[in-house]
């Protein structure tokens, strides 16, 4: 697996100075984070609503595999809203490197980022109306009777 080192230098603050070693995560552990952080509709399977800052601190906090021994960055404080959280140009630092990482493409990024209706690429799936008006056969019609079960308890048997 790719791994990267940084070195981070006093710009963003004395508590973050040291060197930072990320490694790509694999396919199965960040469709985990995505999916984790995602909210879909029960039935159509559309993307109601994504935390992309939640999945992204996730990611980074995954890939990270060295720190300094202070342990200055944690997930609290990936996700962290006020002072107590990462500088943000440090986020955004660890971001990119994440990101090349673990192979997140641009459109993926642009995707997790948008409302779920921006740039929706699947068609939405026919009401049960339409349905029933395709044309195709009908349940119960009387053209095709339903037919009764026959089994027997003998063919139950393991």
């Amino acid at each position: 697996m790719k791994r990267k080192t940084i070195e981070i230098g006093a710009e963003y603050g004395a508590p973050y100075v040291g060197t930072y070693v990320f490694q790509e995560i694999t396919w199965a552990k960040r469709s985990h984070i995505i999916q984790k952080h995602t909210k879909y509709h029960p039935l159509s399977g559309q993307v109601l609503s994504s935390d992309f800052i939640s999945i992204q601190a996730e990611t980074i906090w995954a890939s990270l595999k060295q720190q300094p021994a202070s342990q200055p960055v944690t997930l609290e404080k990936l996700l962290g809203e006020e002072e107590d959280g990462v500088p943000i140009p440090l986020g955004e630092l660890f971001s990119q490197v994440a990101n090349g990482l673990c192979a997140v493409t641009r459109e993926e990024q642009a995707f997790l980022s948008e409302p779920s209706d921006a740039k929706n690429p699947t068609p939405p799936s026919q009401t049960s109306a339409s349905a029933k008006n395709s044309g195709g056969p009908q349940p119960n019609s009387p053209s095709s009777p339903p037919k009764p079960c026959s089994s027997s308890s003998s063919s139950l048997t393991k």
